[in-house]
């Protein structure tokens, strides 16, 4: 049994690796606490799927712009400076959404700015922190680091929703976007108490050499012309925007709560729960995960179970129907709940994978830069995706476009696969980008 559960080495080994995981797990439970009561009020303000799913795609240019840039800063400068200022941003940035919601302003397009300006310092802020980790654990915690890593998040998505929905139907918008703001406090503490991090030289370079090295875009560019030629990397972000853009159901939630399933926004964040529930229970159970060697292939495997397990959450929804039913319909609860505890547990096991090759595999004078790619791909994957399942919810119906997206991520991976086969036999022992 020990060997099945999670490896907590790198939080024994490592104080800094310590203190920063648990000030970022309190500031991603504050985050989606946010995240969910913002899809609340402007469903309320609005009463359309379609606006909720706009949420995304107003982040989602500052997700690439500020993704690639932020990578190429955090390359170039020292990466706790680069994390620290990138998160001071997001907090004022969270200050304001507490501001609108005291002043009662109602107003879609302020909600949608702040949004877009969390996403953009966010999007500086997380290729720094995950460019910091190889520098406070070995590289064979890795794995290790990145599933405890995941399962923070998952605790946050678990409970986030969940207790923002709560929070959000009794105490209202402004005090729970409050406790958000207070909770980020714990990682704001976390970066300060990190070393300096400078950047490093590459082998066989001087620092004559570093001050003629490409700056700003033309440094992004340099990040960009490195992937290009390396598929097993490719691979890692086309698998991730298959599931995120073609199978992510969370804009649809508010409508399949209030129009199939019944119970309102508590609907809503046990929806959300139940992705966090699989990815946690599969986190706690993730010892064996740092003994995979064919990493490729879990990535891979884990990506077509997700696209089918949201499949089977659509399929439940379409056979309810869409009545809008006065009390909740427990049965379509369940199924639904379990496909999507089945997907997040797929995604949870894809992401320590995929996470794990683009830092063994990249060099570290270029984990910034890649970094910055991976956070444009798995942040604005799911914004991108929050708008085509609204649109597809507004054009099939929302069960119809669930079971359509689980299907087509499937298929999407298996001709990724096929794409390029090496991917399959990629050996963690020997990475090869």
């Amino acid at each position: 049994m020990p060997r099945l559960l999670a490896d907590i080495t790198p939080l024994r080994q490592s104080a800094d690796y310590r203190r920063l995981w648990f000030g970022q797990t309190l500031a991603n439970v504050g985050a989606m606490l946010t995240t969910t009561a913002v899809g609340l009020q402007v469903y309320d303000l609005t009463g359309s799927t379609w606006s909720v799913g706009l949420l995304g795609g107003f982040a989602l240019a500052p997700v690439i712009i500020m993704g690639l840039y932020g990578g190429a800063l955090v390359d170039a400068h020292d990466r706790r400076k680069v994390a620290l200022a990138a998160s001071c941003v997001m907090w004022l940035a969270t200050f304001c959404i507490v501001a609108q919601a005291y002043l009662g302003l109602n107003s879609t397009w302020v909600l949608y700015g702040l949004v877009a300006l969390q996403a953009a310092a966010a999007s500086v802020s997380s290729p720094a922190r995950s460019a910091i980790i190889p520098r406070l654990v070995s590289m064979e915690l890795l794995p290790a680091a990145n599933a405890l890593g995941s399962m923070a998040f998952s605790l946050a998505t678990l409970c986030g929703p969940l207790l923002g929905a709560v929070l959000v139907a009794s105490i209202g918008y402004g005090p729970t976007y409050l406790i958000d703001a207070v909770a980020f406090t714990a990682a704001l503490y976390a970066l300060l108490r990190l070393p300096p991090m400078p950047p490093l030289l590459p082998d066989g370079q001087t620092q004559a050499d570093r001050a003629l090295a490409p700056k700003g875009w033309r440094s992004v560019v340099e990040g960009l012309g490195f992937l290009a030629g390396r598929r097993n990397l490719l691979m890692t972000f086309l698998t991730d925007m298959s599931a995120m853009i073609l199978a992510f159901p969370r804009s649809a939630f508010p409508a399949v709560a209030a129009i199939i399933l019944g119970g309102g926004k508590t609907t809503v964040g046990v929806l959300s729960a139940c992705l966090a529930f699989g990815t946690i229970l599969a986190m706690a159970l993730s010892g064996p995960v740092g003994r995979v060697r064919r990493q490729g292939r879990g990535v891979v495997v884990s990506v077509a179970i997700w696209g089918l397990s949201i499949a089977l959450t659509g399929l439940v929804l379409v056979v309810a129907g869409r009545t809008e039913p006065s009390t909740v319909i427990w049965w379509a609860l369940i199924g639904a709940g379990i496909g999507l505890a089945l997907a997040g547990a797929a995604d949870a096991v894809s992401a320590v994978f995929r996470g794990t090759i683009l830092q063994s595999a990249t060099p570290d004078h270029l984990r910034g830069r890649l970094q910055g790619v991976f956070i444009v791909v798995v942040t604005g994957g799911p914004r991108l995706g929050d708008m085509v399942m609204g649109g597809a919810s507004a054009w099939l119906g929302e069960g119809w476009a669930i079971l359509a997206g689980g299907l087509a991520c499937f298929a999407a991976v298996a001709l990724a696969a096929r794409w390029h086969r090496p991917f399959w036999h990629y050996d963690a022992r020997h990475p090869v980008p």
